[in-house]
């Protein structure tokens, strides 16, 4: 199976994304409504729990409502106010050796889904991310004053009241400078899912948040993540794929590349059509630069030499 990732500069949302959004509109409100779920909320709750919650981001928000026009279920998906629960898989770690600080993570995902799409924008701050429909999602991603922020999800899909974690992503790097910031800013958001955010700045400080539904937020200096929050049964693939991560930091003679060439092998490595490993991503704030990684391909992007282009990566036969 193929899949092709491109790379574009866009400071805000104009025509390009207009044309974007309703070739992919289907396919979003499939995202937001899911399988025999409630009624959403109304376009206006939708709002108004945006600028509750978000307020730097309602005036984009706003614009982009008024570029796709009177679309009430639009407006409602562009709020990525209580989105369907969504399973996928992701692992991540800190490293803070010699090449450091950096963030490594696989995102986990069936391809088909993933937007694949590099974006360097610029909103209120420059932000350098994948990007995930419909609007404004980010899977992972950095900012212009050192702050990365990567997830993953936390547990089973169960939904909540609250937001898609992809646009708490963009909020904490449109809004904060730092770890500390960025902590303080997601401990006050509401999560749809239970999902674990990984946080580092270029001055090395660290964080992972648990968040979710009817639970407390949770900061804590973990410098490694998978699928699970505080407990994980002992056999399950998640707890297996952090004590992987963990021996990596801990080998005494372990270096940047080798912990990357962990998370490009099994059990990191996925090839299941369900939860295919679409990219591994490294992170280094210190420099501004994201190497977007590959089984035999690297794809550097820096906010001072950021190229748009694209790649298409043969996964071969994947395992059902």
């Amino acid at each position: 199976m193929e899949k092709t990732f491109t790379a574009h500069r866009e400071d805000r949302p104009g025509a390009a994304w207009l044309a974007r959004f309703r070739a992919g509109r289907d396919e979003a409100a499939r995202w937001y409504l899911g399988e025999g779920a409630s009624e959403p909320p109304s376009a206006a709750a939708c709002r108004a729990a945006l600028l509750r919650h978000m307020p730097e981001l309602v005036a984009p928000y706003d614009e982009a409502c008024a570029l796709v026009g009177d679309d009430d279920l639009a407006h409602r998906v562009l709020s990525h106010y209580r989105p369907a629960a969504r399973p996928q898989g992701c692992s991540q770690a800190v490293w803070l050796g010699d090449g450091g600080p950096a963030l490594v993570r696989n995102y986990d995902f069936p391809l088909p889904v993933i937007t694949g799409r590099i974006e360097l924008t610029a909103w209120s701050r420059r932000v350098l991310a994948m990007g995930q429909r419909p609007w404004g999602g980010c899977l992972d991603g950095m900012n212009e004053d050192g702050l990365v922020a990567s997830c993953t999800l936390g547990g089973i899909a169960r939904r909540g009241e609250g937001f898609a974690i992809i646009l708490m992503l963009r909020y904490v790097l449109e809004t904060c400078g730092s770890v500390r910031e960025a902590v303080a800013a997601l401990c006050r958001l509401p999560a749809t899912q239970l999902h674990n955010v990984t946080l580092l700045d270029r001055e090395g400080d660290h964080a992972t948040v648990f968040l979710g539904p009817r639970r407390q937020p949770a900061v804590t200096r973990q410098r490694t993540c998978t699928n699970h929050q505080e407990r994980a049964s002992p056999a399950s693939r998640s707890a297996l794929r952090q004590r992987v991560l963990d021996e990596a930091l801990a080998d005494p003679a372990g270096t940047l590349p080798s912990l990357v060439a962990r998370f490009l092998a099994p059990p990191l490595y996925s090839r299941k059509a369900a939860f295919t490993t679409a990219y591994t991503a490294l992170y280094r704030p210190a420099e501004g630069r994201v190497d977007y990684l590959w089984p035999g391909h690297r794809w550097t992007q820096t906010f001072a030499g950021f190229a748009e282009g694209a790649y298409t990566h043969d996964y071969g036969a994947l395992e059902p």
